[in-house]
């Protein structure tokens, strides 16, 4: 998600510049089912996040299944970091999502709402910038704001125009750093839904804004992605966003323009692992890694394997 800017960036810079090919990273075994891709290698990176590090791995899985050799890495910090990378050729590509890429990385205050004009905008805008979007997956992991059901039930909440009109007092929300200071974030969710000027909000880790929201004590209303297998597991609802502030975080594997036309065929075998990449599939590997502690790289072995991939 995800994910993603300007403090990153500066704080994440000196750490990206130690990176090495093989820093943080795994070389990705799988059965072979082709050799299109003899002779590819690289680095498939990763956000810091369990979903991305999962992807990674089908991704470099699945490639390596045709005959490359790619590894992943999924030592970088921030969404920032995780493209510069990609711009300064540290790594081959990485999962990105539309949102993320027309907002922070191309400067469109304005998000598109259609899901395939939004697509096509940010595929185009990066091209210029030598970098191709390959198919993209039908998941969206967007940001939301989520309650624990107990909680929702007794406040009557179901929007997010529903929290503006709570009291003060119960306008309390967890959220990490990054989604505090972006455009798509907190500071233009507040404004569009006019939330109290007294809110109450707690700056806490990624992973435990998900316990945080569940326990409610340090708040009701938790950030947290749309595609996180612990919102079922920990039985949060998510808050609709009935006035669509969110933009469409529509995933794809995004790789240097260079690579794909030497290997025109990761295209094609990209296509065959991103239709089944839904929303749902996501929350349940998702789930896996964030819930019951399953390692990334199992996950994608297991879920390939599954699916016939491998």
């Amino acid at each position: 998600m995800k994910k993603p800017l300007l403090a990153i960036m500066a704080t994440g810079v000196a750490a990206l510049l130690s990176l090495t090919a093989c820093g943080g990273s795994t070389q990705a075994q799988t059965d072979s089912k082709g050799t299109e891709l003899a002779g590819l290698t690289g680095v498939i990176g990763a956000k810091d996040f369990s979903e991305q590090y999962i992807l990674a791995n089908i991704t470099a899985q699945l490639l390596n299944a045709h005959g490359a050799k790619m590894d992943t890495n999924t030592s970088i910090v921030g969404s920032a970091n995780v493209r510069t990378a990609l711009e300064s050729n540290k790594i081959s590509g990485y999962w990105e999502y539309t949102g993320t890429s027309w907002i922070t990385y191309n400067k469109k205050t304005e998000p598109i709402k259609d899901k395939q004009k939004m697509f096509d905008a940010v595929k185009a805008a990066d091209a210029a910038k030598g970098i191709a979007w390959l198919a993209p997956a039908p998941l969206n992991n967007t940001y939301a704001l989520a309650i624990r059901q107990s909680k929702a039930q007794e406040l009557g909440v179901k929007t997010l125009s529903d929290i503006a009109k709570l009291p003060a007092s119960e306008q309390t929300f967890c959220l990490e750093s990054e989604f505090s200071t972006r455009d798509d974030g907190w500071p233009g969710l507040k404004k569009e839904y006019g939330f109290s000027p007294n809110a109450k909000v707690s700056m806490l880790d990624t992973g435990v804004i998900y316990t945080a929201t569940q326990k409610g004590q340090d708040c009701n209303f938790g950030e947290v992605f749309q595609t996180d297998g612990r919102i079922p597991a920990l039985k949060l609802t998510v808050m609709q966003d009935d006035k669509q502030f969110f933009p469409i975080y529509q995933g794809a594997f995004t790789i240097k323009a260079d690579i794909l036309a030497k290997y025109p065929a990761i295209a094609d075998i990209i296509a065959k692992v991103s239709p089944r990449l839904t929303t749902e599939v996501m929350q349940t590997l998702n789930a896996k890694a964030d819930v019951d502690g399953d390692e990334p790289a199992k996950i994608a072995t297991d879920w390939l394997k599954s699916e016939g991939l491998i």
